[in-house]
């Protein structure tokens, strides 16, 4: 890829591919591919916890103090936000600072030859995950690393996290990215592409959390990868969660190769979190539960201490312990749920992907298509960073919790769509902007407070 001689070289230091595959080769259960593939036969959901510390050794402990007190299926590598904007001269010089730290772990500041070390140290196989508009280079140094699995994608990794970067330069730079995956997989190594649906990571109606990530599919299978996790963030209603996870075994497989393998992944609820360690607790095993229910392949756990800071290690076993509990084959019952209003939901969340996705297809050039979609408004997210992005879409939670469209914006969506959620929203909004902006915050603060009444979603 460019960045081997580009501007970045001088961070470059890189084995030849036809090593780092013989590297990737020589390791044992490594694979968060092939482990995805067995949970999904088995029916087993896998516990991934977050995690992310600037130092080598802090990173090691922390990885081996997880696997230790919970043994998660996969451990997570998270990278700081220099390294997320390749200011690796910046991450340097923090690096060298000892009153200073950096939010994550400088994968290409501390070379390849640490990160096989890193990856050695543990038994379980890692991911990477970032948030990275260009993540050439890292993607470089992480499969030199013996490393996999990698996050993101052109729209998913902007959108949320950029101002001024547009649309087109992060799709092509992802577009090498996934290149590079297809080649490797012509070498026998399939890397996990996972695509981060969670967006804004909260009050995201799941039409488009999963338009974004069918978009970010297609691209990456077009470029030849055979193994896509489809993640999905929580919203807290149980019937519209499960329908969600289900849905996307019903929609991406119409829309890529037969051999593209895809896995519904569950984000569990990234919004303010419970300060009360039990309620807290509460949330995550419902993450779970929500997860195995809607028989996702893997959730991403949070932990106790998600509302006062960055979490310890023992704190994030404890939330693993917990996502672990839930997933218990014990607790998969499917009586839980009205499967008629399943059913409802999932019909019409296919029915609004395909609203956003289809005429975006059927231009000549599908990257020319999305970038003029934002441009237009035809694509859109909600309260998104970008400029390259409208932000017109008002989502509000109806009196079950599940998350609707108020304003759709300019969203292509059918006067039979756009009528049902008004329907589904009166009683909820009143006329005023004030109200509205009240209304929206509540929603996005919706488990942050315990003591308010909530419609149960789980019941006949």
């Amino acid at each position: 890829m460019e960045h081997r001689t580009g501007k970045y070289s001088k961070y470059a230091h890189l084995p030849s591919t036809s090593e780092s595959v013989a590297y990737i080769k020589s390791l044992e259960k490594k694979s968060v591919a092939t482990l995805l593939s067995e949970a999904d036969r088995d029916g087993r959901l896998l516990i991934q916890p977050r995690c992310g510390v600037c130092d080598f050794d802090g990173m090691k402990n922390l990885l081996q103090e997880l696997e230790t007190g919970a043994r998660p299926d996969i451990l997570s590598l998270t990278i700081d936000s220099y390294t997320r904007l390749c200011r690796f001269d910046d991450a340097e010089r923090i690096m060298s600072q000892k009153d200073q730290k950096l939010n994550g772990f400088p994968l290409v500041n501390h070379g390849y030859e640490i990160g096989r070390t890193l990856n050695e140290s543990c038994t379980a196989p890692i991911e990477i995950r970032h948030g990275t508009p260009d993540a050439r280079l890292l993607f470089e140094v992480a499969i030199a690393s013996g490393i996999t699995s990698f996050e993101g994608g052109g729209i998913c990794y902007n959108l949320p996290y950029c101002r001024d970067i547009s649309i087109e330069e992060t799709i092509r730079n992802w577009q090498q990215v996934d290149a590079y995956a297809g080649e490797l997989y012509k070498s026998g190594i399939v890397v996990d592409r996972e695509l981060f649906g969670t967006l804004t990571a909260v009050m995201i109606p799941p039409s488009m959390s999963l338009a974004m990530t069918l978009l970010e599919a297609i691209l990456a299978a077009n470029e030849g990868v055979k193994c896509l996790s489809i993640a999905y963030p929580q919203s807290g209603n149980l019937v519209q969660d499960v329908a969600a996870l289900k849905a996307i075994r019903n929609i991406f497989p119409k829309y890529l190769p037969k051999d593209v393998r895809v896995y519904p992944v569950l984000h569990g609820f990234m919004g303010a979190f419970p300060k009360n360690r039990q309620d807290a607790e509460a949330l995550i095993t419902f993450g779970a539960m929500t997860a195995k229910l809607g028989g996702a392949t893997k959730v991403i756990n949070k932990t106790y201490q998600e509302a006062h800071g960055i979490p310890t290690g023992q704190a994030n076993c404890e939330g693993i312990l917990a996502s672990k509990i839930a997933a218990s084959p014990i607790l998969a019952n499917t009586s839980l749920l009205n499967s008629e209003r399943v059913q409802e939901e999932i019909h019409w969340i296919e029915t609004e992907v395909s609203e956003i996705v289809d005429p975006i297809l059927q231009g000549p050039s599908l990257v020319r298509s999305i970038v003029d979609g934002f441009a237009t408004g035809r694509l859109d997210i909600s309260y998104s960073a970008s400029k390259f992005a409208h932000s017109n879409i008002t989502p509000l939670r109806d009196v079950t919790g599940a998350i609707r469209y108020f304003d759709a914006g300019n969203l292509p969506f059918s006067h039979k769509t756009i009528s049902r959620h008004k329907k589904q929203l009166e009683g909820v909004t009143r006329t005023t902007d004030f109200d509205l902006f009240v209304k929206a915050c509540e929603d996005i603060s919706y488990f942050e407070s315990t003591d308010k009444k909530r419609k149960p979603t789980c019941v006949n």
